[in-house]
């Protein structure tokens, strides 16, 4: 049966089409798609359908990252450029293998002036916010977001998330990637970034300006975002990007092939410069997990009371192991030595 295009959301005089590849149900809260990509690249079946992961070569590609609808098709592709010719030369400052031993005072100099650069976004809980009242309101299904870390385009959108309070699964897509980028070649037609699936709605989108006006109206109300959230990423958008040298941008060549079977959680909030770290570790790692925003004002406060007996994020809840972590150096050396290539979780 199919769906009337008047039950889709508008954004910005566009209509958003609705998920083909992975429909809803395939998401389960806390767990993969059901269609997941092995590590030598093949789809293989999980407890749905199989899919075929050869692609047509007709098949639009890009692995370039996205940019707002306001922003010219020349910008995104200067963008684009930017951030390719970025990648291996912020390597070479980057400290090399992210599992070593690293200069922790430098690694939270950096993350700070790099919050301080994106100061107040990300870091409260908007008064708007729908679910800024009760936590049990919050959507039936969680957001699934495709992004990596270092990509300004996808923190904009991870900002939004924090001032709505949303709860969301995030799958990093490092470039390097062993699963996530196809997944979402195969489900919206190209490898750009960020890339949203609503399976409230049945709506998949690019553009992280399209993104943040669609959830403001589906999740904040109707409102707009805050004053400077939209336009603000040329202005400071890339100064996380260059102070942390270009953490979670590339995948870790020692990171584990296969996923483990149930996704971590951590609890954070996007301008938090020590979550920002754990971050980075995820999606080097290539490691899907539950973030749960705790900007100031959110309601998830007292379910990070309970669970860690502070206020202090990140915090780090891995169901695959039964470890709970919240001192971001422990967690940093917990996720490296659990999910490298040599390990077994």
């Amino acid at each position: 049966m199919s769906i009337p295009s008047s039950c889709f959301p508008v954004v910005n005089g566009n209509l958003c089409r609705p998920i083909a590849s992975f429909p809803a149900s395939t998401f389960r809260p806390g767990r993969f798609p059901e269609e997941r990509i092995s590590g030598n690249g093949d789809w293989i079946r999980g407890r749905g359908r199989r899919i075929d992961a050869k692609a047509s070569n007709s098949e639009a590609k890009s692995d370039e990252e996205g940019t707002s609808s306001s922003e010219s098709t020349t910008s995104s592709g200067n963008a684009s450029s930017f951030l390719s010719l970025l990648c291996p030369l912020l390597k070479l400052f980057s400290g090399g293998d992210p599992s070593q031993q690293r200069n922790h005072a430098l690694e939270v100099a950096t993350s700070s002036l790099a919050s301080i650069a994106r100061l107040p976004w990300g870091s409260r809980v908007s008064s708007m916010s729908i679910y800024n009242q009760d936590a049990s309101s919050s959507p039936p299904l969680r957001l699934q977001l495709f992004e990596f870390e270092a990509c300004p385009f996808c923190r904009r959108v991870r900002e939004a998330m924090t001032e709505l309070d949303l709860s969301v699964e995030v799958y990093p897509c490092p470039k390097g990637s062993a699963r996530h980028r196809e997944m979402v070649r195969r489900s919206g037609g190209k490898e750009m970034f960020p890339f949203l699936i609503d399976p409230n709605t049945d709506t998949s989108m690019y553009e992280s300006g399209d993104i943040v006006k669609y959830l403001f109206n589906q999740y904040g109300n109707g409102r707009g975002p805050s004053t400077g959230l939209l336009e603000s990423t040329l202005f400071t958008g890339w100064m996380p990007t260059l102070l942390r040298a270009g953490r979670g941008m590339s995948l870790w060549d020692k990171a584990s092939t296969d996923p483990p079977p149930e996704m971590l959680q951590l609890f954070s909030y996007e301008n938090n410069s020590y979550a920002r770290l754990v971050r980075e570790a995820l999606c080097e790692l290539e490691l899907p997990y539950v973030l749960h925003n705790i900007g100031e004002g959110s309601t998830r406060m007292r379910s990070l009371l309970n669970a860690s007996g502070s206020d202090k994020v990140p915090f780090l809840v891995d169901p695959n192991t039964g470890v709970q972590l919240g001192d971001y150096q422990k967690i940093l050396a917990y996720l490296f030595k659990t999910y490298s290539s040599a390990a077994s979780v």
